[in-house]
C-alpha cells in the first residue's frame, strides 16, 4: 500500500465523518443562534433556559437524522471493505 492510498483512505473518512456530522451541527449552531436571541430580546440569563432546549434540539435532530446517517456509514464501510483486496497489495 502506497503513502497516497493511505492519504486518500484517510481522506475519504475525514470527509465522510464531516458530511454526517454537519446536520447536527447546522441544528445546534441555528438552535443556539435562536435561543440567545430569544435571550437577548427577554432579557432572561437562566442558564438552564439556553441548556435545556438546544439538548432537546440536539436529540431530536438526531432521532430524525440518525437513519439517514447510519446509511451513510454503512455505504462508506462496505465501499471500504469491498476495495480491501486493492489496498492489502
Amino acid at each position: 500500500m502506497s503513502s497516497q492510498m493511505v492519504v486518500d483512505i484517510l481522506r475519504q473518512a475525514l470527509m465522510m465523518t464531516f458530511w454526517a456530522s454537519l446536520p447536527i451541527l447546522a441544528i445546534g449552531f441555528i438552535a443556539g443562534v435562536l435561543l440567545s436571541l430569544v435571550q437577548i430580546v427577554t432579557s432572561m440569563q437562566d442558564s438552564a433556559f439556553s441548556a435545556v432546549p438546544r439538548l432537546a434540539v440536539f436529540l431530536f435532530g438526531l432521532v430524525l437524522l440518525l437513519p439517514w446517517m447510519l446509511n451513510k456509514l454503512v455505504f462508506y464501510t462496505i465501499s471500504l471493505f469491498g476495495d480491501l483486496g486493492r489496498y492489502a497489495r
